[in-house]
């Protein structure tokens, strides 16, 4: 029934978004690191800690930690350090707010020199089986300092799998798997900018053909049978109908999303500083009512308080 009226729109109207709704993704540096002109916000863990305790308070109960290293080589010998970034930062989150909920990203990219997902072979091709033992290693490191929910984001078939039969192996096996199903986009560019992470190939060999939505689902399907127990889809506006299509397909929860690209376009820093989020929080609801379970942002704060006044 269509009506001019705002009061009566809103009581017809389906479902809004909440602040339990978004997780915020969090850009992680050490603390000798200055933010510069970084095209995306980074946090030190000091500062992490501080936004994950105001999150917490407006009802944003989770967050999406990438962190990188210092010292990086060819294999990605930091990428398992208990005493990494990643690692620290997840237990200063946990000895504040215990129940706040930590997803990881668990790739080789930031910690590779090449800032390449995969790892190299004596002639310089892909060493996928190599990878995926580092991978694995990585995301038993990230359940062993606290993290709830490990990210899979290298694409490489099988990797679901190798992660999954590392964290039983060690006793992890209330951590969850949330891989990432990623389509080739040009919206990466400020977080690679940002984390130092972009591939020196120019591209991510294993990321989707936008043009080839099946082959999304086919490989999202493969993922749940090696172990996911929810899927990542980046970036978010461009896999709406993939998001659709794995709605009726897999009984796991669904996350878009919203990259690096998408914040900085769909935003606005304001003379006095704040961030104008409205179009962004307004794309959110394309995702909301295509079957959206959370929404990841870098603007969940702002969005949330936009959602709540």
């Amino acid at each position: 029934m269509p009506t001019h009226r705002l009061a009566i729109r809103k009581h017809l109207g389906g479902p809004t978004m909440s602040p339990a709704d978004l997780t915020m993704s969090f850009l992680v540096r050490e603390d000798g690191e200055e933010p510069g002109k970084r095209p995306m916000p980074t946090f030190t863990i000091a500062e992490l800690v501080e936004a994950v305790r105001v999150l917490d308070d407006l009802g944003v109960r989770s967050g999406k930690f990438f962190a990188g290293s210092r010292l990086r080589d060819d294999r990605a010998t930091q990428a398992a350090s208990p005493t990494g970034l990643m690692a620290r930062a997840i237990k200063a989150v946990k000895k504040a707010r215990p129940d706040f909920t930590i997803v990881t990203e668990n790739c080789v990219c930031s910690h590779n020199k090449s800032g390449e997902c995969w790892l190299p072979n004596a002639v310089g091709d892909i060493d996928a089986e190599e990878t995926k033992k580092v991978i694995a290693a990585q995301a038993v490191a990230q359940a062993e300092a606290g993290a709830d929910i490990i990210g899979p984001a290298s694409m490489i078939p099988g990797s679901v799998k190798a992660v999954r039969e590392a964290l039983n192996a060690a006793g992890h096996r209330g951590a969850l798997l949330m891989p990432h199903l990623i389509f080739d986009s040009d919206l990466y560019g400020g977080y690679r900018a940002t984390m130092g992470a972009a591939p020196a190939s120019g591209t991510r060999a294993f990321q989707l053909d936008p043009y080839r939505p099946e082959e999304a689902v086919k490989v999202a399907m493969d993922m749940v049978e090696e172990g996911a127990d929810a899927i990542l889809l980046e970036p978010a506006l461009f896999t709406v109908d993939t998001l659709v299509t794995l709605k009726k397909k897999l009984d796991v929860p669904l996350m878009p999303f919203s990259v690096s690209g998408e914040y900085i376009r769909l935003t606005e820093r304001r003379s006095d500083g704040t961030l104008y989020v409205r179009p962004l929080a307004e794309s959110y609801t394309v995702l909301k009512r295509s079957g959206a379970d959370r929404i990841i942002t870098y603007a969940a704060r702002e969005i949330a308080e936009y959602v709540t006044a």
